[in-house]
Formats: structure tokens, C-alpha cells, sequence
């Protein structure tokens, strides 16, 4: 299987660059963009879109709460659920160290996409998504935060693409470990569901 990796740095400071910088240089299969100016986690992931060009496209977060040894479900599950978009459910799966907010957060907003899109996910706000290398590309997305989770979902669903999950792995950080989400990131992605659901 043919392989890339796009990495987007987001305005680090930790020296993070220069191994980039070092790793693009010796494997022609990685790909490294540097960002001037921190944006957030949905801007990035739009630079880092518009420079894939696999058939398939997974998001992997940097500070590896998910584990990428996971990658082979959701490739599978491809062919296994005829399915075009493939999640990786913590909640179905195992977890680690979730704070009791970002428990009930994801459950409720999981819970809200459900009753808005007629669908039956259990973990809408995962990091690992599998899409369409063609969809993820041409997608028009605005969010510039976390907000991403529910945009991209809601566009997937709206698209009339069909998401399956797959049990995953999942090892949560602290604040104090960097762990940047907040309640009210919470109340950005409840926005954004409503506003891709009956507005845009």
C-alpha cells in the first residue's frame, strides 16, 4: 500500500521544526508545512488537506492520544462495512485518563449529531476520521478550532456519504500536559452543529 504523510506545523516553538525539517529530508514520503502563526486545529487541518493526494486520507493529532497501531481497523473496515468514511469510536473501544467534562461533552454533542442527522455514531468528536482523499480536498472548511469535529461531520452527512466506526484505542492528556480543549470549544461545536444542520 502506497503511503504519505502531511505534516502541518502549527506555529511550534519547541524545536519540533527542525527534526520536521530533518525527517522530510530523508523519507520522500513525508511532507512538512510550517505555519507562521498558530490558527488552530481546523485551519491546519485545511492546509494539510490541500497537500494530500491519496485515495484516503486519516487524521492523526500529534501528541498521540490516539494510537496510530489503530490504523489498520479503520482501513479494513472499509471493505468490511462498504463504507466510504470510517470513525475510530474511543467509546466503543477502550479509554484512558478522559476527563469527566470531555466525557459528558462528547457523549452530549455525539448525542446532538445523532438527533440532527438521523444517524447512530458514538463518538462524533474523534480524532480518527478516514475519508475520502477527493471529499477532504475539495470540502470548503471554515472552522479555524475544534469546531472542525463538527463541521466535518456534518458536511459527510449532508454529502450523503455513509460513516461506520470501529473500536479504538485511546490514552487521554491533562491540562496540565497541554491538553488545549475547553467547555467552551463545547459550546463552538453545539453552535456549529445547529448552524450546518438548519442555517448553511
Amino acid at each position: 500500500m502506497d503511503k504519505e504523510i502531511v505534516v502541518v506545523d502549527d506555529a511550534s516553538t519547541d524545536g519540533t521544526t527542525d527534526i520536521l525539517k530533518r525527517l522530510e529530508a530523508v523519507h520522500p514520503d513525508v511532507s512538512f508545512y510550517y505555519k507562521e502563526k498558530n490558527r488552530g486545529k481546523g485551519h491546519t487541518l485545511k492546509l494539510g488537506f490541500e497537500h494530500t493526494t491519496g485515495d484516503y486520507v486519516i487524521v492523526q493529532d500529534a501528541d498521540l492520544e490516539y494510537d496510530p497501531n489503530d490504523y489498520h481497523k479503520l482501513i479494513r473496515a472499509l471493505d468490511e462495512h462498504n463504507a466510504q468514511v470510517i470513525y475510530g469510536s474511543r467509546f466503543s473501544g477502550s479509554y484512558e485518563d478522559m476527563s469527566t467534562l470531555h466525557y459528558f461533552g462528547n457523549k452530549l454533542l455525539t448525542l446532538i449529531t445523532n438527533v440532527f442527522f438521523g444517524v447512530m455514531l458514538t463518538d462524533m468528536e474523534t480524532c480518527y476520521k478516514l475519508m475520502p482523499g477527493d471529499f477532504v480536498r475539495n470540502v470548503n472548511i471554515k472552522s479555524e478550532r475544534f469546531d472542525f469535529e463538527p463541521e466535518i461531520t456534518a458536511k459527510i452527512l449532508k454529502s450523503g456519504l455513509k460513516i461506520r466506526e470501529v473500536p479504538i484505542s485511546y490514552r487521554g492528556r491533562t491540562h496540565s500536559e497541554g491538553k488545549k480543549i475547553t467547555w467552551r470549544d463545547g459550546i463552538h461545536a453545539l453552535f456549529t452543529l445547529i448552524k450546518y444542520r438548519f442555517i448553511d
